[in-house]
């Protein structure tokens, strides 16, 4: 499979009336923003973004009650009403979006749209982690109760080098107009997006993605949701597409940093007592930046891990080949059985420290700091990961061959409540 060039068949995208809030209802464009429901570090990101804005989206990506049907009721009856009340509103035709982000350091644009939904198989959309069923099965519940996809997935394509065309050439040239919306989220980041109103625009942009593959650079498990939802149906109709950005990392390189493992339960002084003769474990000394560049270090030699949660850090590395031997699957390429993640899964967690990898054992947390502060505040140890590098991941998803789940954080992601889909009006 070959995510870099020209494919027989390839991307499917169709425009749609996008539902955005009214900037006249809202505090701030910036106050109704979130991180994806995912990167949301809960409980206290949670707070603070209910906190920001009374219509925050996070009331609609992870609304607050005692049972999952009643969140997901709250959040299909908070979307009905700001429907109501004039705070979210469709535009009025359907539409491909532009949608830039930027700060002093990068500078990403891309394409939002509904894209045709296709399994792995095909060649056309290529996963590169496996999902937590659970929470697949959570989301399908939240996108089926809302009918609505409430946060684009960030999908990424390899233009062809050269002079710029087709998709490349419409951002350029819409870029140029005033944008839809323009607002500075707490991150840093400027968001601007644009509709692309003209026929032979969206053309342009249809007719190119249809060459290309796309690799899931975040949102594996709203994808997989997509596709179980699908699945449901009876007839072909909206179900059949997502809602997704599109970047060209040829022109956007995408950053790729790692997800950290929150183990609640074990105590650092068990987890480090657990690898003697296992693994060689040291301590390094801190702050944070000093010892996550004592791990860098050590990672350019092979697998290596921090463990963090007792006020200190702990290098692990050098893991004991005989152990690998035994627990990590012999039927898979060489560049997926030295993943850090491979190895953290299949030696760690399953045979040596043996933790089930379910949701009330173990976390999985996008902020380096928001994880060493949680497993100290537990008693409980953090695993702080180093990134896998772009090529790695781009060269396992052609082989078909997926990592374990929460394996790779791709960024910078799109601010989720910029631009939604409402199922109801395609």
């Amino acid at each position: 499979m070959n995510t870099s060039g020209p494919v027989e068949q390839g991307l499917r995208i169709i425009p749609f009336r996008g539902l955005r809030y009214v900037p006249e209802r809202v505090g701030s464009l910036a106050a109704v923003t979130s991180p994806p429901y995912d990167v949301v570090v809960r409980p206290d990101g949670l707070h603070h973004l209910e906190s920001a804005d009374p219509h925050n989206i996070v009331r609609l990506i992870l609304p607050q009650a005692d049972t999952a049907r009643d969140r997901h009721r709250q959040a299909a009856a908070t979307l009905d009403r700001w429907l109501a009340e004039g705070v979210i509103a469709p535009d009025p035709d359907p539409v491909l979006y532009v949608y830039e982000q930027r700060n002093d350091e990068i500078l990403q644009r891309g394409v939002i749209g509904a894209v045709a939904l296709s399994p792995a198989a095909d060649g056309i959309v290529l996963p590169h982690e496996d999902v937590m069923d659970d929470v697949v099965a959570d989301r399908a519940e939240l996108m089926r109760t809302t009918g609505a996809h409430l946060e684009p997935l960030l999908l990424t394509y390899r233009s062809d080098e050269g002079p710029v065309a087709g998709t490349a050439a419409v951002i350029e040239r819409t870029v140029r107009r005033e944008p839809l919306l323009a607002t500075t989220t707490e991150d840093g980041f400027r968001h601007r997006l644009w509709a692309v109103t003209e026929a032979s625009d969206r053309a342009e942009i249809e007719s190119d993605l249809a060459r290309h593959q796309a690799l899931i650079a975040d949102g594996h498990h709203r994808w997989a949701t997509y596709l179980r939802l699908q699945r449901e149906q009876t007839a072909p109709g909206p179900w059949d597409f997502g809602l997704v950005l599109l970047v060209d990392t040829a022109r956007h390189p995408l950053q790729v940093r790692a997800i950290h493992r929150l183990l609640r339960g074990l105590p650092v002084p068990r987890a480090l007592e657990a690898l003697t003769g296992l693994f060689r474990v040291r301590p390094v000394a801190g702050p944070l930046p000093r010892a996550l560049d004592a791990l860098a270090e050590a990672a350019a030699g092979g697998n290596a891990f921090l463990l963090a949660g007792d006020g200190g850090f702990h290098l692990v590395d050098r893991p004991d080949p005989a152990l690998l031997a035994r627990t990590v699957r012999k039927d898979r390429p060489d560049a997926w059985r030295t993943l850090d993640a491979t190895v953290l899964h299949s030696a760690l967690l399953d045979a040596v420290w043996r933790i089930p990898d379910a949701p009330e054992h173990i976390g999985y947390i996008h902020d380096t700091a928001a994880a060493v502060e949680q497993a100290e505040r537990l008693n409980a140890t953090a695993v702080l990961m180093h990134p896998v590098r772009e090529e790695v991941v781009r060269d396992l998803a052609r082989q078909g061959v997926t990592m374990p789940r929460k394996s790779t954080s791709f960024g910078p992601k799109p601010a989720t409540g910029l631009v939604m889909r409402s199922l109801a009006f395609d």
